[in-house]
């Protein structure tokens, strides 16, 4: 198998770095990163030292590791191989004080943020699915945030949700951030997003996603081709509409067309 490893810089909000990494040999000495570490492992499972602790990394949880605290981490059994996606996220992704609480609780078995962050790594790895990825990074602030023992943020704010549906609508085919609204209405980010997932039944990426299939189908249907509709829909790519437009729809914009 060998040592494989991966990692870019996306343009998400928060999100500072991505690792894909497999380690058939590889022992990782103490040190410290700069950003919150979020790991989730894949295969096999890692034992590591959290500020002189032994904690252990496994499939089906997600371990938080803070920022400027020292940890190492190794193959839990000897000779067998791990793999690990790993997301860096900025050091003001949480407050400061919820360090010492990831360190006396550094891992999370709740299934729905094991999901969130295999959501995440997923719309990463797709071109034109950043609003996704960064609608899973503030889903999963929260799900940490309860984790660490913080009290439940208000849900409910049906004016504040219609404003952010209202921008969304007036830049329906551009780039946008969450990040952009909410420093405009003045709010969190994770904030936004539960509001409008509150007050509308669905994450602010998919209402985006579903508008703009919908402006997809209606070109298709004008007999616009799929390539150029694609595009002026607001999606990467044919391929990328081809995938949102089959989840939505159930067919491909080919065969809908035709």
């Amino acid at each position: 198998m060998g040592n494989s490893v991966k990692a870019w810089h996306p343009a998400v909000p928060y999100v500072r770095e991505v690792l894909h990494a497999t380690f058939e040999h590889h022992s990782y000495p103490a040190h410290t990163h700069e950003d919150w570490t979020v790991l989730l492992i894949d295969k096999g499972a890692v034992t590591y030292d959290l500020e002189r602790t032994a904690h252990e990394a496994v499939p089906a949880s997600i371990t938080l590791l803070p920022p400027h605290v020292p940890h190492d981490g190794r193959s839990a059994v000897g000779g067998q191989a791990f793999r690990k996606r790993v997301l860096y996220l900025s050091e003001h992704w949480l407050p400061a004080k919820a360090a010492d609480a990831a360190v006396a609780r550094p891992t999370l078995m709740d299934p729905q943020a094991v999901a969130t962050v295999m959501g995440i790594h997923e719309a990463l790895s797709s071109p034109g699915d950043a609003m996704a990825a960064e609608c899973g990074v503030l889903a999963l602030h929260e799900s940490v945030r309860l984790h660490l023992g913080a009290p439940p943020s208000p849900a409910s704010d049906a004016p504040l949700a219609r404003q952010l549906r209202e921008m969304l609508d007036d830049r329906l085919f551009e780039s946008f951030t969450i990040a952009e609204a909410a420093a405009i209405l003045g709010v969190h980010p994770s904030h936004l997003v539960r509001v409008f997932s509150k007050a509308y039944g669905i994450a602010p990426h998919r209402y985006v996603t579903g508008r703009r299939v919908d402006r997809a189908r209606r070109l298709l249907l004008d007999g616009i081709p799929a390539s150029e509709a694609a595009v002026e829909a607001g999606f990467h790519d044919q391929s990328h509409l081809t995938r949102h437009f089959r989840r939505v729809l159930g067919t491909t914009p080919g065969a809908f067309a035709a």
